[in-house]
């Protein structure tokens, strides 16, 4: 078969992309290795800049997402055993975030994309890409024991970080940045009603913690936790334990606590890929970039990729021109950079680290305290929290 643009993967940049050119009247496939069961079950980010809610919007599947999302104006900064707002709606004019869960996105476009009859092959098997660096590239796949093959004129390398686009790479075509930090998080997800209605980041002697939500009745929560650490360690009641340790003594008060129905642990670390663009090969989000979850960037930067993305081939299409696809890489790195650096600096500040002791304690907590004391110093966390603008 022929399409105009392949696409793999199917988390929420496939999904996302796929919905924007479908409504431009772009022919696109979308072929992803997993189940769509399999997808809607990760359980992952869920604070979306008012960039990416804009981008769901014009995707046309904002609908639930307004009406069930928590618009956020502001997020709480814990240490020395107080906490203290920061004000990003009053910071930034008027800008917020919503929560409103990744599952939730996945699946509102999964629901889209099936409604517009669009094509997306499920369990996909032995995904290849060729002759990418051409201008006739080709995807084959193996499904239900048969080989398929999809003559395109671009791939999408939406497939996340141990996907099939960016490992088909020649080694001397692609610079790889990495900061793996030395610990992880632990974090659960249960039935019961936030400890505040906005998120709160703690800084505490004994470790980093956050406490969030995906719902007014569902929470998430995360502790700092060694990297050799072992779930099975980890029964709920320590969890929790811990858990009000590390937040002030208010918080710790009015936790509800309940049985887990997730819980697992992820490594932190700091990813990115140079360049984004292999000839008719575009790399997006996790394929091309992962950033610790401190900052709340991951499936934001996904959103951005995609964004400009989108918009690349939709010019392409209607103009002719490659030259929104040219600029494609270095639109989105300057982007993505922006929000590595804020994410490293969240973590930075907020986590303990091994090899810094109570000096680094000390410096963390100075660094806190002159942060919500400078308006100046506050205004640039809201403003690369709420989102940075982009280039257009």
């Amino acid at each position: 078969m022929r399409v105009q643009v392949a696409i793999i993967g199917a988390g929420p940049s496939g999904l996302l992309l796929g919905q924007l050119l479908h409504r431009a009247g772009i022919d696109a496939i979308i072929l992803e290795r997993k189940s769509g069961e399999y997808v809607l079950g990760r359980i992952r980010a869920g604070v979306l800049e008012q960039g990416a809610v804009d981008l769901l919007d014009e995707a046309g599947v904002g609908k639930r997402l307004h009406a069930e999302g928590l618009v956020h104006g502001g997020i709480e900064l814990c240490f020395d055993g107080e906490r203290h707002r920061i004000d990003m709606a009053g910071l930034t004019g008027g800008k917020h975030v919503t929560v409103y869960g990744q599952t939730e996105v996945t699946r509102d476009l999964m629901d889209a994309r099936a409604a517009a009859g669009a094509t997306t092959v499920y369990e996909a098997e032995d995904v290849s890409i060729h002759g990418f660096d051409t201008d006739s590239p080709v995807v084959r796949y193996r499904k239900d024991g048969v080989t398929h093959e999809i003559a395109c004129d671009f791939i999408a390398g939406c497939d996340g970080f141990h996907g099939v686009c960016r490992e088909s790479l020649p080694a001397n075509a692609v610079k790889h940045y990495e900061r793996v930090y030395p610990f992880g998080w632990l974090g659960i997800l249960a039935d019961v009603p936030p400890v505040s209605h906005e998120l709160i980041y703690v800084n505490h002697p004994r470790g980093f913690a956050l406490c969030s939500m995906r719902s007014r009745t569902r929470s998430r929560y995360y502790v700092q936790v060694p990297l050799d650490e072992k779930i099975e360690e980890w029964p709920d009641e320590r969890f929790w334990d811990e858990l009000k340790r590390r937040v002030d003594t208010q918080a710790a008060s009015t936790i509800v606590t309940g049985p887990s129905i997730e819980k697992s642990i992820a490594p932190l670390r700091s990813y990115v890929a140079e360049p984004m663009r292999f000839g008719r090969l575009l790399l997006a989000g996790d394929a091309a970039h992962i950033v610790p979850p401190t900052g709340a960037k991951g499936l934001n930067l996904a959103a951005s990729d995609v964004r400009y993305l989108s918009r690349a081939l939709i010019d392409h299409y209607r103009s002719g021109s490659m030259k929104e696809v040219d600029a494609y890489s270095g639109k989105c790195l300057r982007r993505v950079w922006k929000a590595v650096r804020f994410s490293w600096w969240m973590t930075s500040m907020l986590h303990r680290f091994p090899d810094t002791g109570e000096f680094g304690q000390k410096i963390q907590e100075t660094e806190l305290a002159y942060l919500v004391g400078s308006k100046a110093a506050s205004t640039s966390l809201a403003e690369n929290y709420v989102g940075l603008p982009f280039e257009d």
